[in-house]
């Protein structure tokens, strides 16, 4: 007669396998979080390099971020990339700002947007000399601002309002100077006001004299 086995019974004793490990975040949380700290790390940055300049401590910005080192590390290799990516979400705002005003002309606006880019310019040591080099580099937030100032231009040139021989190259040239000047200057806060309105005085003047008959007059002898 065959043996019959019992099916093992099973213990009621802790079990001898290892528990499985908790899953993973989901990838929806990881970049929820990445973000926030990219964010935390930005202001925080904002902050040291408006303090320090462009060689503000990269521990600084880690410990006014309240996140660690690595983390930092994870999101920006190096103290140009922070920086650069500083410049840069401060230069998007540049496109979604409204530069008109209702009583004021195209060369109003285009003073507006001088005065805050060399305001924005001269707010960490070290980037209003490679404001240039920074607005044609082509990231998204540096193309937008170079746009606006370009289209703002060009609506002032197309008004007759500021001379038409003005390239933005020219505009870029006198944000960095009056950057410059400010920094060079922190106890007359007024004088960024006053160099603005000099350049885009000047501007119009040259428009003024180019559109005059006599300066058309001159144009034509010219030709023949």
């Amino acid at each position: 007669m065959p043996t019959i086995r019992k099916a093992p019974t099973k213990s009621s004793g802790p079990s001898t396998l290892r528990e499985s490990p908790a899953p993973p975040p989901s990838p929806q949380t990881l970049r929820a979080d990445a973000r926030r700290n990219r964010e935390r790390l930005l202001a925080a940055a904002s902050e040291a390099f408006a303090e320090h300049g462009a060689t503000a401590s990269m521990d600084d910005v880690a410990k006014r971020a309240k996140v660690g080192i690595g983390t930092l590390y994870r999101h920006f290799p190096t103290r140009e990339s922070l920086l650069a990516a500083t410049v840069e979400d401060g230069l998007l705002v540049f496109a979604d700002r409204d530069w008109s005003r209702p009583s004021g002309s195209s060369a109003d606006a285009l003073g507006r947007f001088l005065e805050a880019l060399a305001a924005h310019a001269s707010t960490y040591r070290g980037l209003a000399a490679s404001l240039g080099v920074v607005l044609a580099s082509g990231t998204p937030g540096c193309h937008a601002a170079s746009a606006t100032g370009e289209r703002l231009l060009k609506s002032a040139q197309a008004e007759g309002s500021v001379d038409r021989h003005a390239d933005f190259g020219d505009v870029v040239c006198m944000a960095t100077a009056i950057a410059l000047a400010t920094q060079q200057t922190p106890s007359d806060p007024e004088r960024a006001k006053r160099l603005v309105r000099m350049f885009v005085d000047g501007l119009r003047a040259r428009a003024k004299v180019s559109s005059s008959p006599a300066s058309k007059k001159q144009r034509e002898r010219r030709r023949h």
